[in-house]
């Protein structure tokens, strides 16, 4: 099946990682209609690069950046594509068929998303490797609206950092939200489940993409995720909880630390700590005050805009 395909990317001051990102989307074996960033105020070489490598450049200001905002108008501006792949600045295509794979899922009528899988960075830490060897297996899968009894919340679970849409999904469920804190990708994928869509993990359709957090980078990470689920409780209501999700977690993250580096093992507990505590700050963050909110959230434009 041919398809129209848009390769759509946020950036502001991408860094390092820019150009083995550009490269490694200069290689792919498939045809794409439009290639676009959209930059919120750059002052390195992101943009001279990106227009070296044949990209359309699309400039907001930085204050109005919003993660839900920005991918609309990426798709907005890609009107004349029917599938729109969606990448983050630091996400590295692992080879030439990485895309193929993931539009090749399209050619189930019924699936409305896709997403591939994020590898660790060449060189990772500890922490990050587990991260991503756990969250994103070799193991590839069709999440119907029927598997939230079994996957709960992440039968929603995808990423917009390497994720792709069919764009008359993505319309019937209105587009990318604007103004949430982060994770537009799952609100758009919980939507599209509810309208009888299916979701695509493409394990074949493999990337480069992992962080490594800070204890207190994680602190904020997941005090914003607190603040994601209690501001679309819907999602909670709909699809339940991840169950024993984060318990499982834990007991593989200890394996893997024991196994292959016990040394981490003080910040692997750290973290823990830090994680579950911003969580639950980030649930009750209407009882905190705008300094704190600021002070714990990892996305601190976002409540410049909250009224």
């Amino acid at each position: 099946m041919k398809h129209s395909i848009s390769i759509l990317i946020p950036t502001y001051n991408a860094g390092k990682m820019w150009r083995a990102v550009l490269e490694s989307i200069s290689i792919q074996s498939i045809d794409i209609t439009n290639k676009i960033i959209l930059d919120s105020g750059s002052t390195d070489d992101t943009i001279k690069l990106a227009n070296d490598f044949g990209f359309q450049i699309l400039n907001i200001k930085k204050e109005n950046f919003d993660h839900g905002y920005a991918r609309q108008l990426l798709a907005d501006a890609a009107h004349d594509s029917d599938i729109l792949i969606y990448l983050t600045q630091d996400c590295i295509l692992k080879d030439a068929t990485s895309f193929r794979y993931l539009v090749d899922a399209f050619n189930d009528e019924k699936v409305g998303l896709a997403y591939g899988r994020q590898l660790p960075h060449i060189g990772a830490k500890t922490l990050e490797t587990h991260a991503r060897l756990f969250n994103y297996t070799p193991v590839s899968r069709v999440k119907t609206i029927n598997d939230k009894n079994e996957l709960g919340i992440k039968t929603a679970s995808c990423s917009n950092s390497y994720a792709a849409y069919r764009r008359t999904a993505l319309q019937e469920v209105g587009g990318f939200p604007s103004h949430t804190i982060f994770a537009e990708d799952v609100i758009v994928g919980g939507q599209l489940l509810i309208k009888d869509w299916n979701i695509a993990y493409v394990a074949e359709a493999e990337v480069y993409h992992s962080h490594d957090y800070t204890t207190k980078e994680e602190f904020k990470r997941y005090f914003d995720i607190g603040v994601f689920h209690s501001t679309n409780k819907w999602l909670l209501d709909e699809f339940g909880t991840a169950g024993g999700e984060g318990l499982k977690y834990l007991k593989s993250e200890l394996k893997y630390v024991l196994k292959n580096n016990p040394s981490v093992l003080p910040k692997m507990l750290l973290s823990i700590g830090a994680k579950f505590l911003g969580y639950k700050l980030g649930m009750m963050h209407d009882k905190l005050s705008v300094k704190q909110r600021k002070s714990f959230s990892m996305h601190k434009r976002y409540w410049d805009k909250v009224n």
